[in-house]
C-alpha cells in the first residue's frame, strides 16, 4: 500500500473539492492510502507533518457538490529558499507519501515542478490546473477548471447591473478578476452583453497607458450618448494593472505576495478609471454619473456547475491512474474525453522557470466577433461624416479632436 498526498495552492476555484473528493477515492479503491495537506506547501515547507488529514472514502462521498477546499488553500511559495524546498521532501518522505497530487495554478504547477526535481524520482508528482482566470497553457479550447463556474456567476452579476445601469441612466465600471489574462472579463462581459469589454491582451504597447484605456472607455461612453444612451456597464479585467509600469504612482507602495506578484486586490482599478474617465468628460462639460465594483471573491467558492464537477472528477480519477502507471512530473488534462497528462518540460517557460501564460488570442474570431458585438468608437466611425458629427457633438469635441482623441491605436 502507497500513501497519495493531497495538496491545495493559490486561490480558490469552484471544482476544488472535486479533485480532491475524486483522487481520495480512486487511490483508496486501488488499495493505497490518501493523506490531505493542509494549506498548501505553508506547513511541509517548514518541516511539519501534523498538518495533515486522512481521507476516506465517506468523508469525501459528497464534497464535490461544495465550494471552497476542504484541505483549505494557501499562497505559501517553497521555491523562494532551498532549506523550505528540501523541508518540503523530507516531510513528504516522512509522511510516507510516494505520490503526490498538486492542484493549483502556474504558480503551484511551478512549485510541483520544483518539488519533483527536488526529490529526484521518489516521489512521483502530478499537477491538476486550477484557476478561475484560465490562463494556464493548456491546448486551445480546453478551460481551466472552476473558470465555467465563475464565468456564469461573473454573467449574472454583469448583466443585472446592466440592467439597473438601463433603469437608472447611469454607467457601472465592473473590474473582473484575471491576473494576467482577460478570459474571465471577457466570458462574462461578452455574454451579458457588455458595451465595452477591456482587456490587457488588446494593448500591444507595454507598459500599457492609463490615458490609452481612459480613451477605450470614454469612446463607448460617447458613442452612446451619440445614439441617446446615457447607460451602460464597462467590463475590465484586473489585469490590465499587471502591466502597467511598476514605478507609475497608481501603484506605489502596493504589497506584493509570496511569488512577487502585486497584490492586484490592494489596487482601487475602479475607482482610478472612474476619476480619469469622468474628470476628461467633465472638464469638456460632459457630465456622466458612473459607479463602481469589483467581481472576484464571490466567484471563487461557489458551488461548482455541474461541468466543473464532471470535469474535475474526470481530473481527479485521472491523476491517480497516471502516477499508478509510473508517469510523473506532468499536468492532467482532459482532451476530447481522453485523459492526456502535458509534461511539465513543455508547460514551463525556460527564461523565467514558471508555467508559461495563456493569454485571450486576439486574432481569434472569438475575439472578433467580441469585439464587433461591442460599442467601441471604430475607423469606420470617424471616416464617416455623420457618425464623426454625432460622436464630437456628444463629446463636446470638434470633428478633427474627436478623431485625434478617439482614433483606434
Amino acid at each position: 500500500m502507497s500513501t497519495f498526498g493531497i495538496l491545495v495552492g493559490g486561490g480558490p476555484a469552484p471544482g476544488i473539492n472535486g479533485v480532491i473528493g475524486a483522487v481520495a477515492t480512486r487511490a483508496l479503491r486501488r488499495g493505497h492510502r490518501a493523506l490531505g495537506i493542509l494549506d498548501g506547501f505553508q506547513w511541509i515547507m517548514q518541516g511539519r507533518t501534523d498538518r495533515v488529514r486522512e481521507l476516506d472514502e465517506e468523508g469525501v462521498e459528497q464534497i464535490h457538490l461544495q465550494g471552497g477546499s476542504i484541505l483549505r488553500t494557501s499562497r505559501a511559495n517553497p521555491t523562494k529558499e532551498p532549506a523550505h524546498l528540501a523541508n518540503v521532501v523530507k516531510s513528504l518522505d516522512a509522511l510516507g507519501i510516494e505520490y503526490l497530487v498538486s492542484i493549483g495554478g502556474d504558480d503551484t504547477a511551478s512549485s510541483a515542478n520544483r518539488v519533483a526535481r527536488a526529490a529526484d524520482g521518489r516521489i512521483r508528482v502530478v499537477h491538476v490546473p486550477k484557476t478561475i482566470d484560465n490562463d494556464l497553457p493548456l491546448p486551445h479550447g480546453i478551460p481551466t477548471f472552476g473558470f465555467e463556474t465563475a464565468r456564469e456567476h461573473g454573467t449574472t452579476v454583469v448583466e443585472r447591473i446592466a440592467m439597473d445601469m438601463q433603469t437608472t441612466n447611469r454607467w457601472f465600471f465592473i473590474v473582473v478578476m484575471g491576473r494576467s489574462a482577460g478570459h474571465l472579463a471577457l466570458g462574462a462581459g461578452k455574454a451579458a452583453g457588455a458595451p465595452v469589454i477591456v482587456i490587457p491582451e488588446e494593448f500591444p504597447r507595454r507598459p500599457i497607458q492609463l490615458e490609452d484605456v481612459v480613451r477605450v472607455l470614454e469612446g463607448a461612453i460617447v458613442k452612446r450618448l451619440a445614439r441617446g444612451r446615457p447607460d451602460g456597464v464597462a467590463v475590465i479585467a484586473e489585469g490590465i494593472m499587471e502591466y502597467f509600469d511598476e514605478n507609475d504612482p497608481i501603484l506605489a507602495e502596493v504589497p506584493r505576495d509570496e511569488h512577487g506578484h502585486i497584490r492586484l486586490a490592494e489596487v482601487p482599478i475602479a475607482r482610478v478609471l472612474r476619476s480619469a474617465v469622468s474628470g476628461a468628460l467633465a472638464s469638456r462639460g460632459v457630465k456622466v454619473t458612473i459607479g463602481e465594483k469589483d467581481v472576484g471573491y464571490e466567484l471563487r467558492c461557489g458551488y461548482p456547475s455541474a461541468f466543473d464537477r464532471d470535469y474535475t472528477r474526470d481530473l481527479g480519477v485521472g491523476a491517480v491512474d497516471t502516477l499508478l502507471d509510473g508517469q510523473s512530473s506532468c499536468l492532467i488534462t482532459r482532451q476530447e474525453g481522453r485523459i492526456v497528462p502535458i509534461p511539465f518540460l513543455e508547460i514551463i517557460d525556460p527564461q523565467t522557470n514558471k508555467s508559461r501564460v495563456r493569454g485571450v488570442d486576439v486574432a481569434s474570431d472569438s475575439y472578433r466577433s467580441a469585439l464587433a458585438l461591442q460599442e467601441r468608437i471604430t475607423a469606420e466611425d470617424l471616416a464617416d461624416p455623420e457618425r464623426l458629427a454625432a460622436i464630437a457633438a456628444a463629446a463636446q469635441l470638434s470633428p478633427e479632436e474627436a478623431k485625434r482623441r478617439y482614433a483606434p491605436h
